[in-house]
């Protein structure tokens, strides 16, 4: 394996997500941020949970293409709009509907979960860059 995720101890627990990642190997894959929108760019959901895992399963997409998976993903970074502390659970369910379907780590990789007042469409309400290391 060439991620290994840790939390030491000292650091804010439980959180949903590792504090650090470890990688070995020399190739990078970076996933540009995905959203909801199929190949044809047209919207796939509405609502905050289905938006955040149709942008998790278009960064699979995007880490296959590269030769690389969700094991392989040392950060991700979720950009959410008009975000609020009462949208995490929205957001976490989100990540829960596709975790095993996606093989997405629990907890998450390394992440930053980023409010931000408009993404490049209004519809648009978050949208989720990854970096993974491979061998």
């Amino acid at each position: 394996m060439t991620v290994t995720y840790v939390s030491p101890e000292g650091m804010t627990q439980p959180v949903p997500y590792h504090h650090v990642a470890v990688a070995t190997g020399t190739r990078q894959v970076h996933v540009a941020g995905q959203v909801s929108r199929d190949a044809d760019g047209q919207a796939l959901s509405a609502d905050l949970r289905g938006q955040t895992a149709d942008a998790l399963r278009n960064v699979a997409i995007g880490l296959a293409g590269g030769g690389a998976s969700f094991a392989d993903v040392v950060r991700l970074t979720f950009y959410v709009t008009g975000w609020r502390p009462d949208r995490i659970e929205d957001f976490l369910a989100g990540v829960g509907d596709v975790a095993a379907e996606l093989g997405l780590p629990q907890p998450l990789p390394p992440s930053s979960l980023i409010g931000v007042e408009i993404l490049f469409e209004p519809d648009v309400l978050v949208e989720v860059e990854a970096i993974a290391v491979t061998d």
